[in-house]
Order: structure tokens, then C-alpha cells, then sequence
């Protein structure tokens, strides 16, 4: 595949060539490259879960907001936040 790139993406690719960022234009594009299929499968798996929230939402699903189920949510999700942390620290300390 043959690619132009603008002047501007070239002084960029050269710049980081230069300063040992990368040995070759071929490794830069490639990482760019890695990047944005990344952020394009987040992006697809963001989308499939909006998909999946509306469709649950759509059947009945879902939650009453109210003061004790937004504090019950938050101790949720620092109760989760701590066993991770946990669970991470262990790891490293292995």
C-alpha cells in the first residue's frame, strides 16, 4: 500500500526519527497505526454497549434514580474500586 502523507505528517515522522523516538518511518506509521486500531475497537466496544444499555432500557431495565440509590451506587463502585486496588497490589507484590 502506498501512502502520502502531508508535509506536516512527514516533518513529524522525521522529528521523531531524529530524536530516537522511532529507527524507522515504517515503525511510527505502524504505531499510529496500532493506535487507532485501538481507539477504533474501544470505540466499537463503547458503541456495543450503548447499544446493549438501550436495548435493556428499551425492556424494562434499569434503575429509579433517587438519593439512596445514587449513594448505593457510589459505595458500589468504591467497593469495587477498592477490591481492585487489592487485587493489584497483590499481583505486584508477587
Amino acid at each position: 500500500m502506498d501512502v502520502q502523507l502531508t508535509a506536516d505528517q512527514k516533518a513529524f515522522v522525521r522529528q521523531a526519527i531524529e530524536t530516537g523516538r522511532y529507527a524507522r518511518e515504517e515503525d511510527a506509521v505502524r504505531e499510529a497505526m496500532t493506535l487507532w486500531e485501538d481507539r477504533e475497537r474501544a470505540r466499537a466496544e463503547i458503541l456495543a454497549a450503548v447499544d446493549l444499555a438501550e436495548a435493556s432500557f428499551a425492556g424494562g431495565g434499569g434503575r429509579t434514580i433517587t438519593q439512596n440509590s445514587m449513594r448505593e451506587l457510589a459505595r458500589e463502585v468504591k467497593q469495587r474500586g477498592r477490591a481492585r486496588l487489592a487485587s493489584e497490589k497483590q499481583s505486584r507484590s508477587r
